[in-house]
């Protein structure tokens, strides 16, 4: 990415602040950064920890369309249920070429373009906990007037975050299930493992950190080029042997089926919200 692109960071909770912090570590100039937040006490907080300019919207009403009206590019971080609102608080200062993206759950890009001037590039993102480390997966989705080339700037600065992949927005809801709602899949699987491990004998905290440790460990070994989570698999079950005797166990429960289940769960309730949100 360009080190001259100016942003604006609109709401500054835990995920924009990792992307933020992405950027900041990929040499983007931090005097090209403009962060907007409700509380004075989170603006000072920000600007002290990365050095950018942070607003107050309790201090300032005019805080976002201020930091938009500067900006190459809006990333839009509030909860879901002020997006809307918030597009069209900015609508008037933004530039025609100004890219809109929203990390936000559940808001379509119909209901986004809605709310700001025709022909407004807008991109929705899917981002995920891990990009908090840079070992995020972030989905990114077209809108109407999101040209090649605003897709490939919105890749540039997601990259920092970790893995990016473009997909239409219709499977946005799954991405969701998969990826956005992903990592907590994984903390479960972890609590379940700590919680075998403690009836199997362990002190807690013993059978805490063996869990914790091999679900770090096995995702660092996903996360090597070209791995196969099926080919890791195997590598490790040895025919017969103890590895063996618990996927079996998982397989006749039905495990595959129940994180099907809950994948399709969660990718119905992202469609309901949206529904909900609907003016």
């Amino acid at each position: 990415m360009s080190t001259d692109t100016t942003i604006a960071f609109l709401g500054c909770g835990s995920m924009n602040e990792a992307i933020l912090g992405g950027l900041l570590a990929g040499g983007l100039p931090p005097s090209n950064v403009t962060v907007t937040v409700r509380r004075p006490e989170r603006a000072k907080e920000l600007a002290d920890r990365h050095g950018v300019t942070a607003l107050s919207n309790n201090e300032n009403p005019q805080a976002n369309s201020q930091a938009a009206a500067g900006a190459e590019i809006v990333i839009m971080g509030v909860k879901p249920v002020g997006i809307q609102d918030l597009a069209a608080g900015i609508a008037p200062a933004l530039k025609p070429e100004t890219v809109v993206i929203s990390v936000a759950a559940a808001v379509s890009i119909s209901m986004m373009e809605a709310e700001l001037p025709e022909g407004q590039p807008v991109i929705r993102s899917m981002p995920n906990t891990p990009s908090k480390v840079g070992r995020g997966v972030v989905a990114l989705a077209a809108g109407t007037h999101a040209s090649e080339d605003t897709m490939a700037r919105a890749k540039d600065i997601f990259s920092a975050s970790g893995t990016v992949v473009v997909v239409p927005e219709e499977q946005i809801d799954a991405v969701s299930a998969v990826s956005g709602s992903g990592p907590a899949y994984a903390f479960y699987l972890a609590e379940s493992m700590a919680a075998a491990g403690e009836k199997l004998g362990l002190d807690p905290e013993t059978a805490r950190i063996l869990a914790r440790d091999t679900v770090a460990g096995a995702g660092a070994l996903l996360s090597e080029p070209d791995a196969d989570a099926e080919a890791l698999r195997i590598a490790v079950t040895s025919p017969n042997g103890t590895t063996a005797a618990a996927l079996e166990t998982f397989t006749a429960m039905g495990l595959p089926d129940v994180i099907e289940a809950g994948a399709r769960a969660a990718a119905a309730r992202a469609a309901e919200i949206t529904a909900g949100l609907q003016k």
